[in-house]
């Protein structure tokens, strides 16, 4: 092993050294294993920031309701009386790619983390077709901003009772909120801005009730009644009530619309979570066996990697006293494992 190469002999870390593990992690994913990542922000974070991240979704800003509070003190009780462990790190799909470590971990974990996630994670986001349609890296840290602050003024212009318990009726419909096929727009924040005036105002010109009184020709009522309604089909029921609720006021509109577009960030998450844990974990596994041929990492440095990931990848059968179902990070290597394997040493059944 090449001494000069090592980068740390201890279980301690310390920023300069996060800083050379990912400059090396990166060189090698990027240069020599070709990987399109974004730009990466490291986050270090306490295990109680580390549950404020669970109950938020890992979402970096977000409007304030009681769900998320909820969640918070679940998650503390649970971790608190040792009934579950806490993630050793959180990745957010944006550009730059934000990933939140635990400052708790060891210098090998983190080395560990930054592989999966700042790496692994970070590629499949940018890769994926799934998050490629459905997602704006680039814009949706500026659109959770205007989220906040828009529910925000609608607490202090209507009441924070009021807002809630329409939030609420919102996120009840969260997962039938979703478009699965066909491409949305781009998120933007001046352009969401200058939507909302417009909507405003166009409402606003609609009230006046002298329109409304002038006849309609016979033929043109009987034009309208024959029509479909609503002439396609419409899966999306946040989208349905958005658009065609008839007693919803325009901020009750904008905040539906505001629980569609976070309700479609999160689709391709849940559709993708085989695939992009288990390409995560296959890139950690090859990143981190680099660093140690490579003379970065000393044996017991690959020691506690292996041990941790073997952990990582472990199914129980489904006959165990402890099986809760599929291991996402087992299959999910498993599946990204055999892929080399058919491109490396195909068998004839592979050709």
């Amino acid at each position: 092993m090449n001494e000069s190469r090592l980068i740390a002999d201890s279980s301690e870390w310390t920023f300069s050294m996060l800083e050379r593990y990912n400059e090396v992690i990166g060189q090698i994913a990027v240069n020599d294993l070709g990987l399109d990542v974004y730009p990466n922000q490291i986050e270090i974070i306490t295990a109680e920031q580390m549950m404020d991240a669970y109950s938020s979704v890992g979402m970096p800003l977000g409007y304030k309701h009681w769900s998320y509070g909820k969640q918070f003190v679940l998650t503390e009780k649970n971790y608190r009386r040792g009934q579950m462990g806490l993630a050793y790190e959180i990745v957010i799909n944006s550009d730059p790619c934000i990933a939140y470590l635990m400052e708790e971990n060891t210098a090998m974990m983190q080395a560990l983390v930054i592989a999966h996630a700042a790496y692994g994670h970070n590629s499949f986001f940018k890769s994926n077709y799934l998050f490629r349609t459905w997602t704006s890296a680039d814009a949706i840290i500026d659109y959770l901003l205007f989220a906040r602050n828009y529910v925000a003024e609608c607490e202090e212009r209507y009441g924070e009772t009021e807002v809630e318990v329409f939030l609420d009726s919102c996120h009840a419909l969260m997962n039938y909120g979703v478009d699965r096929y066909k491409h949305p727009a781009p998120l933007s924040l001046s352009e969401e801005k200058q939507r909302q005036r417009e909507r405003e105002d166009y409402l606003q010109s609609q009230i006046n009730d002298l329109w409304r009184t002038i006849p309609a020709r016979p033929t043109e009522a009987v034009a309208e009644t024959e029509k479909r309604y609503p002439a396609e089909p419409q899966e999306n029921l946040l989208y349905f009530i958005e658009k065609n609720a008839p007693l919803l006021e325009p901020w009750q509109r904008e905040l539906v619309r505001i629980v569609r577009k976070i309700a479609q960030y999160f689709y391709p998450q849940r559709q993708t979570q085989v695939m992009n844990e288990g390409w995560a974990t296959f890139m950690h596994y090859t990143l981190m066996n680099r660093l140690y041929d490579e003379g970065y990492a000393n044996d017991g440095f690959m020691i506690e990697f292996l041990q941790s990931h073997t952990s990582v990848v472990h199914q129980l059968p489904f006959d165990h006293p402890y099986y809760s179902g599929i291991n996402p990070y087992a299959l999910g290597f498993g599946m990204m494992s055999d892929i080399q394997r058919i491109c490396q040493a195909p068998t004839d059944e592979d050709r």
